[in-house]
């Protein structure tokens, strides 16, 4: 398929957790060691659609660039930056924004869903945000766009802005109509603690996930605590049904270890569940360890993060400022 022009963004939530790594970063190494052309970008004007502390924004922002450093992203090969930095991302939404309809933005379920019952009291920005991500991706001619499933909605409204700006301004070729990398197998990981809600930071129970930034000891205490049931160790895909919470820590080994199921199940048939966790604690050690110790080396070390962030700037900076040129052009500016 030849070199794939990548762009995907995290939020500056500060904690990121193993479901972050298995659903995103992971994936993004691996689209970086295939020789893509990546830009991996801290979205922080994405995080302030809701109130945040200024100074742990700023904090968070260098934290997740740590992350992206520590998981193996390196900048020499692909570019990181923090979206704010680069003002063509808040111009091209505003453009865009006037491109968007907004019975597009109304079909948008995941602002239903985290403004809830108070939608009235929720911020214009979590209503148009979607509108942003879809300036972060056209802004770079993203072919592909590595993304969750409960992001697909928002890359199907970037795909529809770049068709109808496209035949607005008769210029077909001008925005790519940028294709889903849509991770098949465990792309969400769910609590410790409940099977059917997704990991999370704003969980209240510190043991539901596993930080990146867990020692050994906090790792294996976690996977010990973690739920399970009495039945037996699952010997097929069948025997998984109505046991989120098993078909998850499967699906945790399954992604560190590259095994497919059927070899775990044959791996682990007639063992009990403390046998399996104690090989999935030792899992998550070897690969969460490494990252962890060297997330806590470059979080002592801000000068060596903001330079690479200021370096990735200003490559971003290169990139978006023909584009946003052009644009404007289009528009009669």
């Amino acid at each position: 398929m030849g070199v794939k022009k990548i762009f995907s963004g995290v939020q500056p939530t500060g904690n990121l957790h193993l479901g972050n790594y298995i659903g995103a970063i992971k994936n993004f190494v691996d689209l970086q060691n295939e020789n893509n052309d990546c830009i991996f970008c801290v979205v922080d004007l994405h995080a302030v659609t809701v109130k945040q502390d200024p100074k742990i924004l700023k904090q968070n922002v260098r934290e997740t660039a740590a992350t992206f450093l520590a998981c193996g992203i390196n900048p020499k090969k692909s570019i990181i930056f923090n979206q704010s930095s680069v003002s063509a991302h808040s111009e091209l939404s505003w453009l865009l924004s006037c491109v968007a309809r907004m019975g597009w933005l109304n079909r948008m379920t995941q602002f239903k869903e985290k403004a809830g019952k108070d939608k009235e009291k929720a911020s214009v920005g979590l209503y148009i945000y979607p509108v942003l991500m879809a300036a972060d991706i056209l802004l770079y001619d993203a072919t592909h766009v590595p993304v969750g499933e409960d992001q697909k909605q928002h890359l199907e409204l970037a795909r529809d802005i770049s068709k109808k700006f496209n035949t607005d301004f008769d210029a077909p070729e001008f925005f790519k109509i940028p294709e889903p990398l849509i991770q098949k197998n465990f792309a969400r990981i769910m609590s410790l603690k409940d099977g059917k809600k997704k990991m999370s930071k704003s969980d209240p129970s510190e043991l539901s996930r596993i930080n990146l930034t867990d020692t050994d000891s906090d790792i294996i205490n976690k996977i010990k605590k973690a739920k399970t049931d009495t039945n037996p160790f699952p010997t097929n895909t069948n025997n998984l049904k109505s046991r989120p919470e098993i078909e998850n820590l499967i699906g945790i080994y399954s992604s560190l270890s590259g095994k497919k199921i059927d070899l775990i199940f044959n791996e682990f048939k007639d063992k009990n569940f403390s046998f399996f966790k104690e090989k999935l604690s030792e899992l998550i050690v070897e690969k969460i360890s490494p990252i962890s110790k060297e997330i806590k080396r470059l979080n002592q070390d801000t000068s060596y993060i903001d330079k690479v962030l200021q370096d990735g700037s200003v490559k971003a900076y290169e990139l978006s400022s023909k584009k946003i040129q052009d644009i404007k052009k289009k528009f009669g500016f």
